[in-house]
């Protein structure tokens, strides 16, 4: 449940609900902020300043998106960034209580199914919610190609750690920003095609979002191995990641 709600820069107020749930052309980031800092500020702001380019041809006023934010902020919060379109782009930002992903490992099913324009994390968020509701019981469904290449989960990005290097799925994806900020840890990072039938051959199989990295103890009807000196260096990978303040 959304608590609070800031448009360009200020409290938002009644007359500003329209363009809060009408804004259909757009692009967001979410993050988990505790304490009023949250890690990889930088990449959520690169983000944002990306897509706008490419969906408005114009740059982000990153300074509007960060007083944004401190309109919503509470000490520890789940926060949303959307910038949306109204005669031009508009910040939203949106805070709830703080999220966190259910105690691994977690189940997962596949689905064949490919994002729309998968690189940009775009505002409408239907076709993913409409197939987790395909599949109740799933923690969260991995998006496969027809041909059963893997490419993320519905809100999430699948890994896999062999032991010494993380790999992730080579197909079109959201690079989510636990994703860059493993990327630029110590724990060197490759992609390759990926299937489920992969999967079991790997130590620790993983998810990212922003809620953190979680193991992943099956997918489809297949037991995955959860080696947890491997999930704990891919953690530590993570937790290792400075906080900045907003």
């Amino acid at each position: 449940m959304i608590d609070r709600v800031a448009i360009d820069g200020r409290p938002a107020g009644a007359a500003d609900l329209g363009l809060a749930v009408a804004g259909r052309w757009g692009h967001f980031t979410a993050m988990q902020v505790r304490q009023s800092r949250v890690r990889g500020l930088d990449l959520h702001l690169a983000r944002l300043e990306s897509a706008n380019l490419e969906l408005f041809g114009e740059p982000l006023d990153t300074e509007l998106v960060l007083e944004s934010v401190r309109q919503v902020l509470a000490p520890d919060a789940s926060v949303r960034v959307y910038v949306v379109d109204r005669g031009g782009p508009h910040v939203v930002a949106t805070a709830q209580p703080p999220r966190a992903w259910p105690g691994g490992p977690l189940t997962t099913t596949t689905y064949r199914y490919q994002r729309f324009v998968p690189h940009i994390k775009h505002a409408s968020g239907f076709a993913q919610a409409y197939i987790a509701r395909q599949v109740p019981g799933a923690d969260e469904v991995i998006l496969a190609g027809p041909d059963g290449r893997i490419s993320e989960g519905t809100i999430s990005n699948l890994g896999c750690f062999d032991g010494e290097r993380i790999v992730w799925p080579d197909a079109p994806m959201l690079r989510g920003i636990t994703m860059q900020i493993l990327e630029r840890s110590s724990l060197e990072c490759v992609h390759r095609p990926l299937t489920a039938a992969d999967l079991p051959d790997f130590p620790a199989v993983f998810l990212t979002n922003s809620w953190g990295v979680v193991a992943v103890g099956r997918v489809d009807d297949l037991a995955l191995k959860v080696d947890e000196g491997a999930m704990a260096r891919v953690i530590d990978a993570f937790d290792s990641t400075p906080w900045d303040p907003i």
